[in-house]
């Protein structure tokens, strides 16, 4: 079946290329959810429409998530927890945790936009790519701290 894409899909194409998928994976998943329409004469020139307005939209988005990330990389993220006598962490640190530091500095950041694959379970210097845009990812430097040392 051939269908012209609304949104970008990952591992299938962009928006507004038109793709030939399997029967049921159209029916299931991109119909119902909005990211494609059927690739007929009518909905390509709807399609071309509406893209001209969504290139300005995503271009406006892309130079904000830019600006985001150059604010982001003069931060210091350090995040103190408690650890045991051979330096093993009582917990761990998760996106939660870097998101809601994060919030306190003043960025309002989803959690779901870290990419930590696991929790943080190790003291020291980690890094933590934050994907702000689709095309804008920023290394977060993250420095776990043990609670009361000096270089917290």
């Amino acid at each position: 079946m051939e269908v012209i894409l609304r949104e970008h899909v990952e591992k299938l194409g962009e928006r507004g290329e038109i793709v030939k998928v399997a029967d049921g994976y159209a029916r299931n998943y991109l119909l119902p959810r909005k990211l494609a329409l059927l690739a007929t004469d009518g909905n390509k020139r709807h399609v071309e429409r509406e893209r001209k307005i969504v290139e300005q939209r995503e271009s406006d988005a892309k130079g904000q998530a830019e600006g985001i990330a150059a604010r982001l990389n003069a931060i210091d993220i350090v995040i103190v927890r408690r650890v045991g006598d051979t330096d093993q962490l009582y917990g761990s640190v998760t996106s939660g945790d870097i998101a809601d530091f994060l919030k306190a500095k003043g960025f309002e950041i989803d959690r779901r936009k870290l990419i930590l694959p696991e929790p943080i379970k190790a003291i020291g210097e980690h890094t933590v790519p934050l994907k702000l845009h689709r095309e804008v990812t920023v290394p977060l430097k993250v420095r776990v701290a043990k609670e009361g040392s000096e270089n917290a």
